[in-house]
Order: C-alpha cells, then sequence, then structure tokens
C-alpha cells in the first residue's frame, strides 16, 4: 500500500508529491496526458520548430513562490530567463506605461502626476515582501502569519475592489496598467479582493521580475517530476482515472483536478455543486516571421504585454465576459512573447507569440478577427507576420485540460468570497467529506497561477493526516 496518490500531474499535483516524498512517505502520480505539465506544458502547436505554451508562459508566481525556492528545480535543468522589462501596457497614442523591476522606472512611467502615488503605494511592502508572499500564500486562517501588521496593511490596501484602490491615481495611465493585472485573473474590476490581486502581480515583478522557463514551461513540470523521481516517488502517465478503484491502494488520495471531477471519481455527490466557475479563455498561438511590430518602444522590450486602451474598456471587457454573456467587440488581452529572450523558442529570425480574451463559459465562438483587430490598434502590420496560428477556445481548452471547465483556466470563478474561501467555505479547504481523499488544485488557496502552493498546502495536510493514522 502507497502511502499517498496524486491525481493529476500539473505543478500544483506534482508539488504535493515532492513535499510529501521529501517527508519519507511513498508516493505516486496518475496523469492522464502522455505528458506531466497541466497549465505548464510546452508543444509545437503550429509549425516545427516552433514550441509553444498552450496555457501559462510569463511566470511571477512561479519565481516568487515560497514552495518552488525551497526546492532545488535548478538542478534538474530549470532556468529563468528575464526579459529586459517584464510588462509593457502600450496606449493608441503611441507611448507605453511599464511595470519594471524598479519601481521608480514604473512610477516614471505613469507621469508626475501618478508617480508618487504609486511609490507610496508598493515601497512600504517590498521590503518585507518575503515574509508577505509567504503569508499570503500558505494556509489560510488557520495559520498564524509572520508578520501580522505587514499583512494587516496589506489587507486594508487590497480587499477593497480594485476600483477603490484606483482612486488613488489621478491619471488613465496608472489606472489602465493596475486594472490589467486585475484581469489577469478574469475578475470584473469591482469585485471583492481584486485590489489584492493587482498589488502582487506589481509586487513580484518588483521583487523577482515576471520571468520565463528557459525552453518553455515544460521545463517547470519536467524539473518537479525529476526530482520527485530521484526521491523515490513514481509518475504514470496516460493513465485516466474514473473511479477511485482505478487506483492501486493508498492511505490517501490527493487530486489535482476540478472540483467537479473530484466530486465524480471519489463518489462524493453533491459535495461542490455550489462551487462557481468562471469565464472562459480564447487564445491563439503564432508562428511569427519576425518580432510583433509594436509601434511603442517599451513592448519591444517586454515578456508581457497587456492590451487595452484604458480602465474603461478593459472593465467592460470584462463585464461582457463574465456578467453579459457575450464576447466584448474590443477584448482585453494578455499577450507574452518568450522569444524576447528565449532564443529556443523559435528558428532563427523567427518569433513565438500567443494571445488570449476573456469569452463567456463555454463559448464556441470564434474570437480571432476581434484579437487580431486589436494587435493591429498597437502594432500595425501585426498581421502580415504571421505564418501560422494554432486557436483554441473554451471547448478546446477544457478538451486539453479537464481542470478547465468551460474554458475557465482559473478552475474556478476568482469573485465574491470564493476568491478566498475556495472550494468551498472551510477552515481546512484541501479535506473532502472522505477521510482519505484531498484536493491540491487551483481551485484551492491561493487559487490559481504556476506557484505550485496550492499543493504545498494540502500536502501538509495531508502529511498530518499520516502522521495521525
Amino acid at each position: 500500500m502507497l502511502d499517498a496518490v496524486v491525481v493529476g500531474a500539473g505543478p500544483n499535483g506534482l508539488t504535493a508529491a515532492v513535499e510529501l516524498a521529501r517527508r519519507g512517505f511513498s508516493v505516486a502520480v496518475f496523469e492522464a496526458r502522455s505528458t506531466v505539465g497541466g497549465g505548464a506544458r510546452t508543444e509545437e502547436l503550429t509549425l516545427p520548430g516552433f514550441r509553444h505554451d498552450p496555457c501559462s508562459a510569463a511566470h511571477p508566481l512561479a519565481v516568487n513562490s515560497p514552495a518552488f525556492r525551497a526546492l532545488p528545480l535548478d538542478r534538474y535543468g530549470l532556468r529563468w530567463l528575464h526579459p529586459e522589462l517584464p510588462m509593457a501596457h502600450p496606449f493608441p497614442d503611441g507611448t507605453a506605461a511599464v511595470l519594471a523591476r524598479s519601481v521608480a522606472e514604473t512610477a516614471a512611467s505613469f507621469g508626475p502626476r501618478d508617480a508618487g502615488a504609486y511609490r507610496r503605494l508598493v515601497e512600504p511592502f517590498l521590503p518585507r515582501w518575503d515574509t508577505l508572499v509567504r503569508d499570503f500564500m500558505s494556509l489560510p486562517l488557520t495559520a498564524l502569519p509572520r508578520d501580522p501588521v505587514t499583512l494587516a496593511r496589506f489587507g486594508l490596501a487590497g480587499l477593497p475592489p480594485s476600483t477603490w484602490l484606483m482612486r488613488r491615481f489621478s491619471g488613465e495611465r496608472a489606472k489602465t496598467l493596475f486594472a490589467g493585472l486585475v484581469a489577469h485573473v478574469m475578475a470584473p474590476l469591482g469585485t471583492f479582493a481584486t485590489g489584492a490581486i493587482g498589488l502582487v502581480f506589481a509586487l513580484a515583478a518588483h521583487a523577482r521580475g515576471w520571468p520565463l522557463a528557459r525552453g518553455g514551461s515544460q521545463a517547470i513540470s519536467d524539473a518537479l517530476a525529476a526530482y520527485l523521481k530521484d526521491l523515490g516517488g513514481a509518475v504514470h502517465t496516460d493513465f485516466e482515472v474514473k473511479r477511485l478503484d482505478d487506483l492501486p491502494p493508498a492511505r490517501a488520495y490527493v487530486f489535482d483536478t476540478s472540483p467537479t471531477a473530484l466530486a465524480r471519481i471519489a463518489g462524493l455527490g453533491r459535495s461542490y455543486d455550489r462551487y462557481r466557475y468562471g469565464p472562459g479563455a480564447f487564445k491563439i498561438d503564432y508562428a511569427l516571421d519576425g518580432p510583433v511590430p509594436w509601434a511603442a518602444e517599451a513592448p519591444r522590450r517586454a515578456g508581457t504585454v497587456q492590451i487595452g486602451a484604458d480602465s474603461a474598456e478593459i472593465g467592460a471587457a470584462l463585464r461582457a465576459a463574465s456578467r453579459e454573456g457575450r464576447a466584448p467587440d474590443r477584448p482585453f488581452l494578455i499577450t507574452v512573447q518568450p522569444s524576447v529572450v528565449d532564443p529556443t523558442r523559435a528558428p532563427a529570425g523567427k518569433h513565438v507569440f500567443w494571445a488570449y480574451g476573456h469569452v463567456p463559459s463555454g463559448w464556441d465562438g470564434d474570437l480571432t478577427d476581434a484579437i487580431e483587430r486589436q494587435l493591429e490598434r498597437f502594432a500595425p502590420g501585426f498581421r502580415d507576420r504571421v505564418l501560422a496560428r494554432a486557436t483554441a477556445g473554451p471547448p478546446e481548452l477544457a478538451a486539453r485540460n479537464a481542470n478547465y471547465v468551460g474554458g475557465d483556466i482559473a478552475t474556478g470563478a476568482v469573485t465574491g468570497l470564493q476568491v478566498l474561501l475556495r472550494p468551498r467555505p472551510s477552515l481546512f479547504p484541501y479535506r473532502t467529506a472522505h477521510p482519505a481523499v484531498f484536493i491540491c488544485s487551483s481551485a484551492t488557496p491561493p487559487g490559481p497561477g504556476v506557484h505550485g502552493m496550492s499543493g504545498h498546502n494540502a500536502a501538509k495536510a495531508v502529511w498530518r493526516r499520516l502522521r495521525q493514522t
């Protein structure tokens, strides 16, 4: 009998398995796909030699993750590559605001009216960032914070809706960039705790940047899997789990799956019927004949580029997808250009690039034209650089990754109390109604992103259970 079986080899499932194996428990991971990775994979989606990330590509949360930083992943081939600018946000007039490693450079890009306001917002947290991020991403409610004063100050700034926090700025440049940061989790700007989401992304950039993994996001997953095998753990791919009986006997079962799939496989009935999924994504991976022809200079040096003319346009796009049930006419886009810093991703002189916009859950339309019209507004001539494209709407995303219910790449709506209390209100969110079954996916705190902290936190709950029994 194994100590633990993990279902799903995404970053959280692999991290949970590693944490258990490091403590001497016998662990096996079962993955339905032919490769490990979940939302951190790399594949040739368009043309030979063009290596794309089907989901995540830039990793501000991974490089700042307390879980990953405690693991020797560099020994297993993980190398972080830092673009000159973590992120840029161009405007229709040919200028851009930036999220730079330097607070001063970032503040200066907002103009003199908002430079001081931005510095006053972020600078108090940066000296205590490592402690703050550990408190922020640790077990919710039941873990005593290491720095309760800083965490309380962060809560005062971040728990209200981001629209409140943006009142600190008088100009549109700072408001627009910050609105784009919030939109990374597809939450309407007026939602509870969205200020904290924007702050975390900004602070992460100043602390350690928004790097990309050399060779693609698959390098993160491969490093975790290789380390797990060295610890004595096993990884089984091409193994779809439909019932708990499909798995070998174990003292604990840990699911890196959606709550819906967990309830179905483990026979938990209607335990998660109230769990809500958010809007979907429509993503395009491009093979390009050259770099993206941005009109502004700063995006040419950035790993990530946000696309939205102003905060009102971004807010309207989010409302359309999440509340109005329609695809936005001018979608807010998150784009990543890995080959700006990683020449291994495309043939010499060529580039890979991806962009996604938000659409209603399960939407089966085609957003390609709307996305490319947006790109042409800020990068005239973009379409002329396209060699090939691979599109994926909500149905295709859900088919590639069963956790993305309705195309929701966050594995659950990041709105209301579900921002903090995922997947259901509980002091022990990683436990389930079955004493031997646990959940460790992005549906649990601290939520979406490639950081492994949901798996790390769930592993704590599992090993406490194993020691008790």
